[in-house]
């Protein structure tokens, strides 16, 4: 798994982006996946762009343990960010990716004029709200400070969960577009608009965080156990799944993918590595 070269996004430009994935011998040969209607290359190895964990860890199961049977050559791209493996999905650099939830690729989509589409829903992270120098909700008190997503998905998600767990009053109707104007009622609570990927290392600097649950695994945080507050699993919209540019859903090859993330092989590697910080949510991806 760490193998795989990872790409960063800090300080990155549309060259260095193009170079780098060069160098990585990413899928940029447009024959590998057409998105008009002609017939990949099912011999080209299908190129995935993930988040370290819990994503790239999902596929590189799959590589090492099911890809072969189904006559399937996956490679794992790990990206760092939440921007880098949409924008390489839409130019053609990558076959696809696995990395986010259905609200903040709307939402992507909507601002980049993206045209990337979910193919099948295969996890659910928990987003959590997670402290170094308290030991329960009930220790936040006003004047303390909490550092939440700042993209808009995600932050509204964050400001959700807080409402949910008192510490906060939001508009009626805002949903998950909330923002921090929303807030009706802040309970003296002080709060840190920060990237998503950087939430955990300012954990130490703040009271509270409220950190995606992969970002919470991937800084030795386990969701089930240390967070003060988490999503509850059952009902949630926010599945993550395999992703790739509008007209590459018949691809074979995301196809026979597709199907492995949805095994019960998957299930079980899911459930016995996570414990519940990371949930099977298979299915088609609501519309």
């Amino acid at each position: 798994m760490r193998k795989n070269i990872k790409l960063t996004a800090l300080a990155a430009t549309a060259t260095a982006l193009t170079l780098g994935l060069t160098a990585c011998g990413s899928s940029s040969d447009p024959s590998s996946a057409k998105a008009d209607g002609g017939k990949a290359d099912e011999s080209k190895p299908l190129v995935i762009a993930a988040s370290p964990s819990p994503h790239a860890d999902v596929l590189n199961f799959v590589k090492d343990k099911l890809a072969a049977k189904e006559g399937l050559k996956l490679e794992v791209k790990e990206f760092t960010d939440y921007v880098l493996p949409n924008t390489a999905t839409e130019q053609g650099q990558v076959d696809g990716n696995y990395f986010q939830h259905k609200p903040y690729l709307d939402d992507f989509n909507k601002k980049n004029n993206t045209h990337v589409v979910p193919v099948v829903n295969v996890h659910l992270e928990p987003l959590g709200l997670y402290s170094k120098k308290v030991k329960a909700l009930s220790d936040i008190k006003a004047g303390q400070t909490i550092a939440v997503p700042n993209d808009t998905t995600n932050e509204g998600r964050a400001l959700q969960l807080l409402a949910a767990n008192n510490l906060i009053t939001l508009k009626e109707g805002v949903g998950t577009s909330a923002k921090l104007s929303d807030i009706t009622d802040k309970k003296g609570l002080e709060f840190k608009e920060l990237e998503a990927a950087t939430v955990p290392r300012a954990l130490g600097d703040v009271d509270a965080a409220v950190i995606n649950g992969n970002y919470a695994i991937e800084a030795n945080l386990a969701p089930a156990k240390d967070a003060l507050a988490l999503e509850k699993a059952e009902g949630n919209p926010y599945a993550n799944f395999l992703a790739v540019k509008d007209g590459n859903q018949n691809d074979p090859r995301i196809q026979k993918l597709a199907k492995l993330l949805n095994s019960d092989d998957v299930k079980k590697f899911i459930e016995e590595k996570y414990q519940g910080s990371v949930v099977p949510a298979f299915g088609p991806p609501a519309s």
